[in-house]
């Protein structure tokens, strides 16, 4: 039986942070019934269209997920058990704001089969964390990262930023230091990147806040890089670090350029062989699933030469890189046919190395990742 995963937006917020520019709202309390009725009717139409695949992962994203009651993110995930052939062992991802969590909460989402819990911490700073517009303390955090952990969640993620406005880099060591003496499974470290149309862009545009220097934004990357590994986190990933065997399965789904249905506003899926998003428009999201209307927007066939192009740069945000068999698998092509050239000059020039059968970036590589991707769309 072939395999998938499933990503579920839920797109309301309890305030919206300043740098995001995800679909999801504040407030909108009014359109939260009628959202979730048009998603669990998305659910069960789509379902027959997966009925010949095994659900290995399930990511509940957002937004804050977590904004809503606990009965009702329950009541979802037990809608997809019902329709969909899930995995007994499939890897079950929440997303949430530490700053909506309480014990009740967490103990009542693990009950109900979410096993990973991903908890948007971004700096340990609380003047950092309020000039980014989030909700949360680090002590609201502290308390509600033991609380998963008393309500039985032993795989849990902490999304963290660095290259924020005005930080410094012994504010990302603390940040750092602090995360790992948790003991987290997972960690994921990015790099902030200001959107247009949020805030952070008009302020920044302004002269409010300065972009952070580019080699103190590598030498944040660099240090994350070392005390996570330093501390037992292998890195697999551009900007994530797992301990072993806690990598996320839902994510490698992107990564190795895999099949996955996406299901509520604005979600996106890639689907036998086509690329799609839903709806960004709440009003017409909930009109469209009212109506039993599949939507595709942006509904787009990729191309033989734009599938090889997806194969190689997703694969190599992976530290394990692409495996040739792998390409050849999915092609029926050698990927040296396809990319001799490129392949050639970036081996040359430090950024790639070929490796057991795998071509994989350098630690060059990895710093400089975007030039390196843009060599495999020109074909």
């Amino acid at each position: 039986m072939k395999k998938t995963g499933l990503y579920i937006h839920i797109p309301f917020c309890r305030q919206k942070c300043l740098y995001c520019d995800f679909p999801s709202f504040a407030g909108l309390e009014d359109q939260k019934e009628s959202y979730i009725q048009a998603l669990q009717k998305e659910i069960k139409m789509k379902a027959e269209s997966c009925k010949e695949y095994r659900i290995q992962t399930i990511f509940f994203g957002g937004g804050t997920p977590t904004v809503l009651p606990a009965n009702v993110l329950s009541n979802l995930l037990q809608t997809i058990f019902h329709a969909y052939d899930v995995a007994e062992d499939a890897e079950i991802t929440i997303e949430a704001n530490p700053g909506t969590l309480d014990f009740q909460m967490c103990q009542i989402l693990h009950d109900a089969g979410f096993n990973r819990l991903s908890m948007g911490i971004q700096a340990w700073q609380d003047a950092l964390l309020q000039r980014l517009g989030r909700i949360h303390t680090k002590t609201q955090f502290l308390e509600n990262y033991q609380n998963a952990r008393k309500a039985g969640f032993d795989n849990i993620n902490l999304d963290l930023m660095f290259a924020l406005p005005m930080q410094t880099l012994e504010d990302w060591k603390e940040t750092l230091t602090e995360m790992i003496a948790l003991q987290p499974e997972h960690i994921s470290s990015y790099s902030l990147i200001i959107e247009e149309g949020t805030p952070f862009y008009d302020y920044y545009e302004k002269g409010v806040y300065q972009q952070t220097a580019e080699d103190l934004d590598r030498e944040m990357y660099h240090m994350a890089v070392q005390m996570l590994q330093s501390a037992g986190y292998h890195q697999y990933e551009i900007s994530n670090f797992a301990q072993k065997g806690k990598e996320s399965r839902h994510n490698q789904i992107y990564w190795l350029d895999e099949s996955y249905m996406g299901f509520g506003l604005g979600a996106h899926s890639y689907w036998q062989g086509e690329r799609f998003h839903n709806p960004y428009a709440l009003e017409v999201y909930i009109q469209a699933m009212e109506d039993g209307m599949m939507c595709k927007e942006d509904l787009e066939i990729l191309s033989l030469q734009e599938q090889y192009a997806e194969f190689m740069f997703m694969g190599l945000r992976m530290t394990a890189g692409v495996k040739k068999d792998r390409f050849f698998r999915r092609f029926g092509k050698q990927v040296d046919d396809i990319y001799a050239s490129q392949i050639k000059k970036l081996i040359q020039e430090g950024l790639l190395v070929e490796e057991e059968g795998a071509l994989r970036l350098t630690s060059f590589g990895l710093d400089v990742s975007n030039q390196v991707f843009i060599e495999f769309l020109s074909y």
